[in-house]
């Protein structure tokens, strides 16, 4: 099991039975923009600020360096987050 560290807010704890960490925030009942939850739009883009995450799916939302899309990623190691 992974964690996710969101800062300002608690952390989530990332299984098997979540597909994205999208889906983990949300079951945290955190409020975080989203479209499409699948990389197309960018409207749920977070600041990754320690640990990996993997894309399922590349997104094709603009992502700058340190940014990740939450709608198509799920975590490789612990990771510390920020939503905007």
């Amino acid at each position: 099991m992974k964690k996710i560290s969101i800062k300002g807010a608690a952390s989530v704890e990332f299984d098997d039975s979540r597909r994205t960490i999208l889906e983990a925030i949300e079951q945290q009942q955190s409020d975080i923009n989203y479209q499409c939850r699948e990389g197309y739009c960018g409207a749920c883009r977070c600041k990754l600020l320690n640990g990996k995450i993997q894309y399922l799916n590349e997104p094709l939302a603009f992502v700058r360096q340190g940014e990740f899309l939450p709608c198509c990623s799920v975590p490789v190691t612990d990771i510390d987050i920020d939503i905007p």
